[in-house]
């Protein structure tokens, strides 16, 4: 019985602190974006100076099209 003396403060103390990180995490921003790292790994890195300019000049032609 003297266990539970130490261990239901101990419990309440773990809870309370888990909490604290929690409303610490909500509030720093931690979950405003959940979708952004997901889609960010997918993204290309932008495209090298040739590719840029092929991309220039494919967009040139089309509005020369136009």
């Amino acid at each position: 019985m003297t266990i539970l003396v130490i261990l239901i403060p101990a419990a309440l103390f773990l809870g309370a602190l888990g909490l604290a990180a929690f409303l610490w995490s909500l509030k720093s921003g931690q979950y405003d974006d959940l979708d952004g790292a997901a889609a960010r790994i997918l993204l290309d890195d932008e495209p090298a100076d040739g590719e840029r300019r092929k991309e220039a000049r494919e967009e040139e032609d089309a509005a020369q099209h136009v």
